[in-house]
């Protein structure tokens, strides 16, 4: 029953977080206007930008996983890219009405994360390298890191009131939207509450470097043979079944 919970408090959490994006979308363009505007631009802006696509990443990387064909994949992309997290939200709505009832009982997260695919896939899948990823996400992590130290010593701190634009707010709100989906990711990978908790908080302060140093580390604890798939799950889950070839419908069989 808590695994149902679960499943149904994730489709409120996204559906209300995506209805609140698109009303600050809809405001702040009432009351300041279109954010293509160059004075927008200031220097901490970008930087924001900059840790708001970088987050972007991951999603991306996961959303062309999920898909089951190139055309579908682009698209959901493009969406990212220029809506954010309104399709974060959205993307993830969907995965989560998708789960069938056997499914949230027994692990909504996992079925969400998870791409059923056959045996073939899967094979194809082993030949994405987890050394690739490891170094894509470790130069993300020092764009970010030098990115931050070049705009504190350019600009001065982020705390002030003058920065604090609407488009800027709303920019801020939109990294932050993104910052919970991958914080429930976080909260499922870790076996503690405790863990989990120190590293959402890295995440809500330090944004896309806690991102990219957590994945970095989540790679290196797979072999540079496994399929790079395989770090969107905790080490409790079936992953490793799925990974030899054991079909969902048989393990469904010899649960029941």
């Amino acid at each position: 029953m808590a695994t149902i919970f679960l499943a149904n408090a994730l489709k409120t959490l996204f559906c209300m977080l995506g209805s609140v994006m698109i009303a600050t979308l809809i405001y702040t363009i009432s009351i300041d206007g279109l954010p293509f505007r160059k004075e927008l631009l200031t220097p901490w802006m970008a930087a924001t930008l900059v840790d708001f696509y970088i987050n972007v990443v991951p999603l991306a990387a996961w959303v062309s996983y999920k898909e089951s064909n190139w055309v579908g994949a682009i698209l959901w992309v493009i969406l990212l890219v220029c809506f954010g997290s309104i399709t974060t939200c959205l993307f993830i709505f969907i995965q989560l009405l998708k789960l069938s009832p056997q499914e949230s009982l027994r692990d909504p997260i996992y079925h969400v994360l998870l791409r059923h695919t056959s045996k073939d896939s899967m094979e194809h899948k082993r030949k994405h390298s987890v050394v690739t990823a490891r170094i894509i996400f470790s130069i993300l992590g020092v764009l970010m890191l030098g990115t931050l130290v070049y705009t504190l010593l350019t600009d001065g701190s982020p705390f002030r009131k003058e920065l604090l634009t609407p488009w800027m707010t709303a920019t801020l709100i939109d990294f932050y939207i993104n910052v919970v989906s991958l914080s429930v990711w976080v909260a499922y990978k870790e076996s503690s509450w405790v863990g989990a908790f120190f590293w959402i908080i890295l995440l809500i302060c330090f944004g896309s470097i806690t991102t990219c140093v957590y994945i970095v580390l989540q790679l290196f604890r797979l072999s540079s043979q496994d399929p790079v798939y395989i770090v969107l799950f905790n080490s409790g889950n079936r992953a490793e079944k799925w990974y030899e070839g054991t079909s969902f419908e048989n393990d469904v069989k010899l649960d029941g």
